[in-house]
């Protein structure tokens, strides 16, 4: 049960964490020095802030430290691979001015459409996922202080009320396993939070923020481990999950997202527009030609994340989908969700190097050689899409790491490189930028060490 002194005791915690980080961002100094990594290469590191006038040189290497990653709305809901907030925001002022349209074709959970908003430019995130749409919605939706501050301590009030009824069971969604992933009290209080939160008289921007908050605990509160992208429940993990779980984090998380929705509230600039479409797809962008001022993105890794699967839960709690996810995961670009009449023969995309390199791991796994050649096909129809919509001398930055497939490097930025100039752009500069952290787990002999950063122009 959570009493009025369990709500009491979680605010100080919320309040004492948002303390320390405004301390922390206090305290942020612009540091740039020279450091080694594990292989003896030399990095730029810096901390915090990308100096506007850093030089960037060809086959640079940067380690870059954020200190933003939850700040305003970013730190809203869990995603995988995320961008970190300084490099899109140094990107955006770099290649981009005021009241400009900046494009992310993969726009995941809004974090180039939040910067893009806050340094006063227009936006449009495209995604083919329908849940990172919402998070998306969420994410760049300014909201009413005083109604949000008087609904979540509505709901707050709620959950000190919790009890088991009959009701609740309309609440509760049917999917695979559900009984599995959940223990069945943990079903019942999340049942209970949703039909709170639907009950409400509320516009449905704040609604939409209530059911964020709610989606954001449901990985926390299940048997699944918290930070594997394949949704599996562990035994040596002996994850500890308790009655009242639930309610407690979703408690929680209400706290904080209130207080970082606030504060973005308070640099929201309300001239400006980011839309979320639902219409695109970053092969077949619905916009007109020469729409775009500067692109700027971080798609999918080869076979590294399947999007559907790492958020199933949310999914069918939300009731975004029901029932079988495959569909929807084959719709996404890098998806390992391939039928075999389409990798039976070896494909190739036409670059020396990449063909080659499809040839070999053909030889040993000609599905995984598939999903290589049909990552670079994807992204080859999203650069042209993109070149299409952007205006003349407008830059599309992609952030893009490799992969090891069967032991071979897949070099994924040199291959896309090539195709952007068969595509009607000039390579501007191209860097590294080390990873230190991922939300992702990947197997280790697929792991991805470094970011490259590409810059093209359209001719």
């Amino acid at each position: 049960m959570v009493t009025v002194g369990t709500i009491e005791q979680i605010k100080e915690k919320i309040a004492k964490k948002n303390s320390n980080f405004r301390k922390k961002l206090q305290k942020r100094l612009i540091n740039v020095s020279q450091v080694t990594n594990n292989y003896g290469e030399t990095l730029t590191r810096i901390d915090g802030e990308i100096p506007p006038d850093i030089e960037v040189k060809n086959k640079d290497r940067f380690l870059f430290i954020s200190y933003e990653q939850t700040r305003y709305t970013h730190g809203i809901h869990k995603y995988p691979a995320k961008f970190f907030p300084e490099l899109p925001r140094w990107l955006i002022n770099k290649y981009s001015k005021e009241n400009d349209i900046v494009l992310d074709p993969f726009g995941g959970s809004a974090t180039t459409s939040i910067e893009a908003l806050l340094n006063n430019r227009n936006s449009v995130s495209v995604d083919i996922d329908p849940f990172a749409q919402f998070i998306a919605n969420v994410k760049t939706t300014k909201l009413d202080d005083e109604e949000l501050e008087i609904y979540a301590n509505l709901l707050i009030k709620k959950i000190t009320e919790f009890k088991i009824t009959s009701y609740l069971n309309k609440f509760i969604p049917d999917f695979p396993y559900r009984d599995n992933w959940f223990n069945k009290e943990i079903i019942y209080e999340l049942a209970y939070i949703k039909k709170s939160i639907a009950e409400l008289n509320i516009s449905q921007e704040l609604r939409n923020f209530f059911l964020v908050t709610f989606s954001s605990i449901i990985r926390a509160v299940s048997n699944a481990d918290n930070n594997c992208t394949r949704t599996v429940i562990r035994k040596k993990l002996n994850k500890q999950i308790y009655p009242s779980i639930a309610l407690t984090k979703f408690v929680e998380n209400l706290l904080l997202y209130k207080s970082r929705i606030k504060e973005f509230n308070k640099y929201y600039p309300e001239k400006y527009f980011v839309e979320i479409a639902t219409n695109s797809d970053a092969r077949d962008l619905k916009y007109d030609d020469e729409y775009f001022d500067f692109a700027v993105t971080s798609p999918p890794y080869v076979n590294a994340v399947d999007y559907p699967r790492t958020h199933q839960l949310e999914i069918y709690w939300l009731e975004i989908e029901k029932g079988s996810l495959t569909p929807l995961k084959r719709k996404h670009i890098g998806t390992e969700s391939v039928i075999v009449k389409d990798y039976k023969d070896l494909h190739l995309i036409g670059i020396k190097e990449a063909d080659k390199i499809l040839k070999s791991i053909f030889e040993l796994d000609k599905r995984r050689a598939y999903i290589a050649y049909k990552f670079l096909a994807d992204m080859e129809k999203n650069i042209q899409e993109v070149n299409r919509t952007l205006k003349k001398d407008g830059r599309y930055s992609i952030v893009i790491g490799n992969n090891t497939i069967r032991g071979h490097n897949f070099e994924s930025w040199k291959y896309l490189i090539e195709i952007a100039q068969r595509n009607n752009f000039e390579i501007e500069t191209y860097f590294g930028s080390e990873i230190i952290k991922h939300f992702i787990k990947i197997k280790r002999d697929e792991r991805i060490d470094t970011d490259w950063i590409i810059v093209l122009r359209k001719k």
